[in-house]
């Protein structure tokens, strides 16, 4: 359990190595990972048999540890190929399998003894009585369903042993079914959500029809457009780090597997910041509690965590005001750097930098260089690499990136 005198461990997404790169440099202490079955996001990159060993590799040598998602509930043909995959995780190192069929939870005490079990929120513990039965029986940690409130973690936290860790998402989307437990996209569209291929229908614009009178739509709410009656609002819950802190929990999850490297990285550094401050003491700085506004989310709200959060019945798309223009592959002391472009941009425009321990910068971008000494106004290559002089040195992985309204034919800065 949490000592008083300790931090809680952060806890970030890692969908492919890219992503996996960015959470530990931007300050994560664990990641979660999956590999191509039995993982409750298909369409992230993931990791196969020979790129775990890659993944786990490089997570020791930076001291953050590796938890691999066996979270779906498997069918009987899929089954007889989980004890191989058992055994690959815990010969590449793997600290952690996270589960939620019981059945894949004691295939794993068979298989991969020397990993510990974590309770996936999939399996909707909801209870300290459920939390300690878990932990009787061999898990060394549960991962709360997403529908509890501050009050109801904070009476686990009490009623169960204090050696078992108590794990809770604080950061990213919420599902509109228990715990993401859905057949909407299945019945739809034919992917299943709780075998990690939703399709999101939650998020379709609905209107009402009267069965004698087909083909008229009556909008569920007095809107022209109709709304979204079941469009989950974002959770954020970078504005209580310490009250979580306070009610014992171990680890502070973030949600975004699915989601983009950028994501990634400033979320991650976002919380580490959070966490850093009220460890210490501290108020967050805004600098940094800006950041999660500065990556494409949905509303926020605070989840469950102090009541309902409601639905955004206006549209489902993201809130996009930021865009990626490069990331920074090394820089000297002098804060000149070489880069790789992701979208283009252009001497004169207004950029920000930003990086692991790296406050965000905001400056004019300077005329560039090509890799051939030529110079570069506007670098448009997708990947191609260029120099530019930054305001001070930053470390690798740093990234450069401009204020941009995404609506069709806008934009600012």
């Amino acid at each position: 359990m949490r000592r008083a005198d300790r931090k809680p461990e952060l806890l970030a997404p890692a969908g492919d190595m890219e992503r996996l790169k960015m959470a530990v440099v931007y300050g994560a202490d664990a990641v979660y990972l999956a590999g191509t079955t039995f993982g409750m996001r298909a369409f992230a990159g993931n990791f196969d048999e020979h790129t775990i060993y890659d993944a786990t590799r490089l997570c020791k040598e930076a001291g953050v540890r590796t938890h691999v998602t066996i979270n779906t509930m498997p069918r009987g043909d899929e089954v007889a190929h989980l004890p191989e995959w058992l055994e690959i995780i815990q010969d590449a190192g793997v600290d952690a399998v996270i589960v939620a069929d019981l059945g894949a939870f004691r295939m794993a005490e068979k298989y991969a003894p020397q990993v510990e079990r974590h309770i996936s929120t999939q399996a909707s513990v909801s209870n300290p009585v459920t939390a300690q039965a878990w932990y009787e029986m061999g898990a060394k940690r549960v991962i709360l369903a997403r529908e509890l409130s501050l009050e109801e973690v904070a009476a686990i936290r009490r009623g169960t042993d204090p050696e078992l860790e108590i794990e809770s998402f604080v950061h990213g989307a919420m599902c509109v079914s228990y715990s993401g437990r859905c057949l909407l996209s299945n019945y739809m569209t034919g992917r299943d959500a709780s075998r990690g291929a939703c399709a999101q229908p939650c998020r379709y614009q609905y209107a009402l029809m009267e069965e004698k009178r087909p083909g008229e739509y009556f909008p569920v709410f007095e809107d022209e457009k109709g709304t979204y009656i079941m469009n989950s609002r974002d959770m954020c819950m970078i504005d209580h780090v310490k009250k979580l802190m306070d009610i014992g929990l171990d680890s502070f999850k973030i949600e975004g597997r699915a989601k983009s490297a950028y994501y990634a990285a400033i979320v991650t550094g976002a919380y580490r910041h959070a966490i850093d401050a009220a460890a210490d003491g501290r108020e967050l700085e805004p600098i940094w509690r800006d950041e999660v506004e500065k990556v494409s989310h949905r509303h926020y709200s605070t989840g469950f965590w102090y009541g309902q959060p409601g639905q955004f019945y206006e549209d489902a798309r993201y809130i996009r005001d930021w865009q990626v223009c490069a990331i920074v592959e090394s820089c000297d002391a002098n804060g000149l750097a070489a880069l790789s472009l992701r979208n283009k941009f252009s001497a004169g425009q207004t950029v920000e930098v930003v990086g692991p321990n790296c406050a965000p910068v905001s400056f004019e971008a300077p005329l560039m260089e090509s890799e051939d000494g030529l110079p570069l106004r506007e670098p448009k290559t997708p990947q191609m690499k260029f120099r530019m002089q930054l305001p001070h040195p930053v470390s690798a992985l740093s990234i450069l990136r401009r204020a941009v309204d995404l609506t069709p034919g806008k934009e600012r800065g």
